[in-house]
């Protein structure tokens, strides 16, 4: 297992500087982080890939060592971004986790630069399955600076929390919120920016939603021609188990993987509920 990292950057389509960490030898591997995250989310990902991957970690714009996310910000510039990093690195391979699995299939479905890639539940709103018409309050209590309700008010939207959060009373889960606002503060050591630092970025990651969703069936990806596996948790919430689903519908050569006991955070750091080796194993029997 490698563990040294490096940095670099590639430049934009449109001139935004996107920064990455680089381990590893073999087949070049980009793995896209998703919301409420950095690239190093899944370093420890990276490292468990690290002696038959060359693993990338970008930061994606509006994070870490990358650009801002500039005025005409939409899933087209994401796209942009790692068509860059994988011409740039000659990079074949992508794991897209969460929203960055979005960025990776639309990226597969308007280049071929992807032979294989991993999507680990991509939050596709399938005819409503993940509505985002929450998005104008949280972004209210992020311009009074009130993260705390956005964090929940984030939370309660997307069902990340464990099933009792949803059926308790909103006061009692910001009081829940704010204590763990504080112990992340006290032992964070891992370089990951805390929730209430990445909080404002939710935003963005709520529109490349807003813009990718469907009336049903995504059969717009059905051209993609890169290999794909679908890879998911049986305890994450409904909606990302109907993505996958219907992304297994269309998908041409996507083969589908459930991983029993894990939910949404599965491919996290273990210091945020990640069980990094178990994702790596069935990504590294896909891609070799």
């Amino acid at each position: 297992m490698t563990t040294t990292t490096t940095m670099g950057d590639v430049t934009s389509k449109d001139g935004t500087t996107i920064g990455y960490h680089r381990l590893g030898r073999g087949p070049g591997l980009v793995v896209l982080h998703g919301t409420m995250q950095v690239g190093r989310s899944q370093i420890e990902l990276a490292q468990a890939l690290s002696d038959d991957f060359t693993c990338y970690l970008p930061d994606r714009r509006g994070r870490g060592m990358s650009g801002a996310y500039g005025p005409a910000y939409g899933v087209e510039r994401e796209t942009e971004d790692l068509h860059a990093l994988l011409t740039a690195t000659g990079a074949r391979y992508a794991v897209g986790i969460s929203s960055g699995a979005i960025i990776a299939l639309r990226t597969a479905l308007t280049s071929s630069a992807l032979d294989k890639i991993v999507l680990f539940e991509p939050p596709l709103d399938i005819a409503g399955s993940n509505p985002t018409d929450w998005l104008p309050r949280f972004d209210r209590e992020i311009a009074a600076g009130d993260t705390t309700a956005a964090l929940v008010t984030g939370m309660r939207a997307t069902r990340m929390g464990p099933p009792i959060f949803m059926m308790m009373p909103r006061v009692l889960l910001e009081r829940l919120t704010v204590m763990a606002q504080k112990r992340q503060e006290r032992d964070e050591t891992d370089g990951e920016p805390t929730f209430d630092e990445l909080a404002p970025t939710l935003h963005y990651d709520v529109q490349v939603v807003a813009e990718t969703a469907t009336a049903g069936d995504p059969v717009a990806y059905r051209p993609v021609d890169a290999e794909v596996l679908l890879l998911g948790g049986a305890r994450s919430p409904a909606y990302l188990r109907m993505a996958l689903d219907a992304l297994e519908r269309v998908l041409p050569r996507a083969r589908r993987v459930e991983l029993a006991g894990l939910g949404h955070s599965a491919t996290c750091n273990a210091s945020r509920r990640g069980r990094p080796e178990r994702v790596a194993a069935e990504i590294r029997e896909f891609l070799i």
